[in-house]
């Protein structure tokens, strides 16, 4: 059984059941670990063990909109930039000989189901696998990285692609950091034992058209890799938060480019983990 681990009212719940429509359990209240969810995820070792308890006590069932971001208050959060092979030719880009690394915001972190306010006329979705970190440290093998990662989203690293390329060089920091331009989610769902775990597909879609759908095989640089070479340059810390690149299939890419605008619906899905909906404003 996977652990779902995610927020309802700033208060850490799990989730079982139906993806769409499923029963939330609280933590505090069933198995008195903190409510605050920064706090608990640092407790994630103990609820792995406790899932049994915390799937047959008593739970009500949630719609998605009731969710709040799963990792409201990270310290820190990182973003990788053209780790998709395909993605680095669609935009005329040399594969990276290391992981591209930039900051991304946390005054930008959006909910499963929040708004995203179109700024502009070249706004662009990008669907990421996103990594949340349970157990910080430095210098942390590759063949570790997994024991340190609380578990996956889906996440949209919404990109305002003319102030990213309004200068020389990018600012993809400012870019991909306007408000609500990073919702993730629906919870943290803990694929440490999955046996797709390096092969999960991750898309999305623009008003029912499939835009993205990419297996994670074609990332450049692993997820254990990331973490790992993350770790030997900063602190990894309980609740980091990590983007992991955008698959082939951005708006920016096509010919001629597809931005989003206002009305339009962003549907993301990571396999084995789940689905956010977000509509643009």
């Amino acid at each position: 059984m996977m652990l779902r681990f995610g927020s309802i009212g700033g208060r850490a719940h799990a989730f079982f059941g139906d993806d769409r429509k499923p029963n939330a359990v609280d933590i505090e209240r069933t198995l008195g670990l903190p409510a605050d969810p920064m706090q608990c995820i640092g407790h994630w070792d103990e609820l792995r063990s406790r899932i049994d308890e915390l799937a047959n006590s008593s739970a009500r069932p949630v719609d998605l909109s009731e969710l709040d971001c799963p990792v409201p208050r990270p310290s820190q959060l990182f973003a990788v930039g053209l780790n998709y092979r395909k993605h680095a030719e669609e935009m005329n880009s040399q594969t990276p000989s290391q992981p591209l690394v930039f900051a991304k915001f946390p005054s930008s972190l959006n909910s499963p189901t929040g708004t995203v306010t179109i700024v502009g006329d070249t706004c662009d979705y990008e669907s990421e696998v996103v990594v949340v970190i349970a157990k910080g440290g430095r210098d942390i093998p590759v063949g570790e990285a997994w024991s340190h990662i609380a578990g996956l989203c889906a996440g949209q690293d919404v990109s305002d692609r003319g102030l990213q390329y309004a200068g020389a060089p990018p600012q993809f920091s400012l870019g991909k950091s306007r408000r609500g331009f990073s919702p993730i989610g629906p919870w943290v769902g803990d694929v440490r034992e999955h046996p797709r775990r390096d092969t999960l597909a991750i898309g999305c879609s623009v008003n029912g058209e499939p835009r993205q759908n990419t297996e994670i095989h074609d990332m450049i640089f692993s997820i254990d890799k990331v973490v790992s070479f993350l770790s030997s340059i900063v602190e990894l810390r309980s609740g980091d938060v990590i983007y992991t690149g955008s698959p082939s299939g951005v708006g920016h890419g096509m010919k001629p480019p597809k931005y989003l605008q206002p009305g339009d619906v962003i549907e993301t899905t990571l396999e084995g983990v789940g689905t956010i909906i977000n509509r643009c404003v």
